[in-house]
């Protein structure tokens, strides 16, 4: 899927998006590009605008897997990053002059060889780091460049996945145990000891089971108690020892207490889009890489991020 665009210009983006989307597919996109319908509309509103502000940019894939999921559905999931010299604003996050890094989770619906649908989200956030005008509250993990996986195969999962996605699914219905404790979500059952959890520009990257919990899991449920996945709702499939992940959205909670991202207790409903990567290894989650689009969730608290960001970069 748009293999062309790991290195071309404009015109050849556009003409790869056109070649491998249908006229009228549904494009799921990160605030605040929303949803458009086809690939002019996705070329007008995010692809012209980062080649535009990267114009050497590279579409560099870590993890690419394809299956279907439980509603019969043919999907392919790609992360990586799109990279080149950030010369131009992209989005009102203002150029570093120099080699930037934009993180992408890309999920596709195919159907007759090309995508009728695409839920996506691109790390803004983590881009503001690299730019230097942070305008949210400190991340608890670890910030800074997320790799691909170890073992170096994300591009050549092989089998259909299913003892992965096994692991995964058991791992995810014991983390709706949650309020009973974290002895009934059974973590070290499911997580390698030496896992790691990589975040989104806001959360970061977590290290063990320990890190897990402390720098991402107990404030988010301590905020969110309530937390709904919409796992069947969303689309859930794997190949080799990968497994993959999108909704849109993924989960439903109530903001009913304080401390995640620094955010009060506003009691107010909200959904949240997180778009997931696990790597299973010996049959515990060795790597789980997600993206969050946080500055959705900000707009659904009445935050305007990208205004804050505007105000930090004219100084």
């Amino acid at each position: 899927m748009i293999a062309a665009l790991t290195d071309c210009d404009a015109g050849g983006m556009r003409a790869a998006l056109r070649a491998d989307f249908a006229p009228d597919a549904a494009i799921h996109l990160f605030h605040p590009l929303g949803d458009l319908r086809g690939p002019e509309a996705l070329a007008s509103a995010a692809f012209d605008p980062l080649w535009a502000a990267l114009p050497d940019v590279e579409r560099r894939v870590d993890i690419a897997i394809r299956g279907r999921d439980g509603h019969g559905q043919d999907w392919l999931g790609q992360a990586g990053h799109y990279a080149g010299c950030f010369a131009t604003p992209f989005l009102g996050i203002p150029p570093t002059g120099r080699l930037a890094a934009l993180r992408f989770h890309e999920f596709f619906r195919i159907e007759d060889g090309r995508a009728v649908e695409m839920q996506a989200i691109w790390d803004l956030p983590d881009l503001m780091a690299q730019a230097g005008v942070w305008p949210m509250a400190p991340p608890l993990g670890a910030p800074g460049r997320v790799p691909g996986p170890m073992t170096q195969d994300g591009t050549r999962a092989a089998g259909d996945g299913a003892a992965a996605k096994r692991v995964v699914g058991a791992m995810l219905d014991h983390l709706h145990l949650s309020p009973q404790g974290e002895a009934a979500m059974r973590l070290p059952d499911f997580w390698h000891p030496r896992c790691s959890w990589y975040g989104p520009g806001g959360i970061g990257t977590a290290r063990g089971i320990r890190g897990f919990r402390d720098h991402h899991q107990i404030p988010f449920l301590d905020a969110m108690p309530d937390r709904r996945g919409l796992v069947d709702q969303g689309h859930f499939f794997a190949q080799g020892d990968y497994v993959g992940f999108t909704a849109w959205p993924g989960m439903e909670m109530t903001l009913s207490g304080g401390g995640w991202l620094g955010l009060p207790a506003t009691g107010r409903r909200i959904t949240m889009r997180s778009l997931d990567f696990w790597r299973v290894e010996d049959g515990l989650i060795r790597e789980n890489w997600v993206t969050v689009d946080l500055l959705d969730v900000h707009a659904q608290l009445g935050t305007d991020v990208l205004a804050r960001m505007r105000v930090l970069a004219a100084r």
